[in-house]
């Protein structure tokens, strides 16, 4: 059913507002039980709604009314990672799984709460204003987003091409705010690619996140390098934030061996297994991870740890291993909702604990010591 904002007269108010309790009522009977266990708190809640459209100053519509409370419900599950996407939020959700969008050429995450970019594009806004990995966002607009949720952060800072927008960054080792006026262009980022390591038959491929094109864009990458003779891979996910679940498990295909990629454990009992059947690149494999290395990301690190696919080299991941699904609803509004856990093919529950390398080698300066390592490590895969 459809509600609008134009109420007219108290009458027809009333009748909406009838309406709304119905729908309510209904919504907590089909919910199993639930009213009677909870009546007072319900009563409650029906009070509040007829006092807010009888009594308040302002006209408050039932449209607002009914968000207002889909997002309550919602925060009221603290976490962080179930969000009621608005319309605009969610279209550009959608886009951003595509792996197509407008923006600023930034990959955003929270960190400790914080809005932190993840990864600066080349060649966008962005990355020519001169923004770099581990800026804080603090504020977008002149509006404080300290303590914001990602998919309204994301929502803020995208716009129409063209459009300006101003962001204030917290940068580690700069004592005072910065600002970056920028222009919104459109953005299509590749999520793979990949390259001969200088003075040696190692490729190298980087995969910065996980889309709808991701899948495709690594098996033109391995396929290229394979082309290429290349004796020994290096995959890069370093601060990979993750993504579509299934890009991540048809990537890991390429690698894992025939069996269990990933067990996703449903609250409902309902479980499902994800399964490579064996048909894997024939080249060794080393993977760099780091603390920025989260979610789907992990499902491929962990299945590569637990097979023995290939030899971790890094720091021990985020510890993401919880899994979103989005629903769509009525008016384009949607729902992503934490839904289940993944465990690793050994079963290993990795949410907020991440997963160990098998070398562990801290982060350093300019020079990458990571990729050095595994490239060392490489090396003497091949010559042995």
């Amino acid at each position: 059913m459809e509600y609008h904002s134009d109420f007219g007269a108290r009458a027809g108010g009333g009748r909406r507002l009838s309406i709304l309790v119905i729908l309510i009522l209904v919504v907590f009977l089909a919910a199993g039980g639930l009213l009677a266990a909870n009546y007072k708190h319900f009563g409650n809640l029906i009070k509040v709604i007829f006092l807010v459209r009888t009594q308040y100053l302002y006209p408050a519509s039932t449209t607002s009314l009914v968000d207002g409370a889909v997002k309550g419900i919602v925060n009221s599950l603290d976490d962080p990672y179930s969000v009621y996407l608005e319309p605009d939020t969610f279209s550009q959700l959608q886009e951003q799984i595509k792996g197509t969008f407008g923006g600023l050429g930034i990959l955003v995450g929270l960190k400790d709460q914080n809005l932190t970019v993840v990864r600066v594009y080349e060649g966008t806004p962005a990355a020519q204003a001169g923004m770099t990995a581990g800026d804080v966002i603090t504020g977008i607009d002149n509006q404080d987003v300290r303590g914001i949720d990602l998919e309204t952060a994301v929502s803020l800072m995208r716009g129409p091409v063209g459009s300006t927008i101003n962001l204030t960054v917290d940068r580690q080792g700069v004592p005072e705010p910065l600002q970056f006026p920028l222009t919104r262009q459109e953005i299509s980022v590749p999520t793979v690619k990949g390259k001969v390591l200088p003075g040696t038959a190692i490729g190298y491929m980087v995969i910065t996140q996980f889309t709808e094109q991701t899948a495709g864009e690594a098996a033109d990458v391995l396929a290229d390098l394979q082309r290429r003779r290349v004796r020994g891979l290096i995959l890069d996910l370093r601060d990979n934030p993750g993504g579509e679940l299934t890009a991540a498990v048809n990537v890991a295909r390429n690698f894992i061996p025939k069996g269990p990629i990933v067990h996703i454990d449903y609250r409902t009992g309902q479980d499902q297994t994800f399964s490579s059947e064996g048909r894997t690149v024939p080249l060794p494999l080393v993977v760099l991870i780091n603390g920025g290395s989260a979610s789907a990301a992990e499902i491929l690190a962990g299945a590569v740890k637990d097979t023995g696919a290939g030899i971790l080299v890094g720091t021990k991941t985020f510890g993401k291993g919880i899994v979103q699904t989005v629903f769509p609803l009525d008016n384009d509004a949607g729902l992503k909702l934490t839904t289940a856990r993944y465990l690793t093919p050994d079963k290993n529950d990795i949410h907020k604990k991440g997963i160990e390398p098998d070398v562990l080698v801290t982060e350093a300066g300019a020079r990458d010591i990571q990729l050095n390592r595994a490239l060392e490590i490489m090396e003497q895969k091949i010559a042995g």
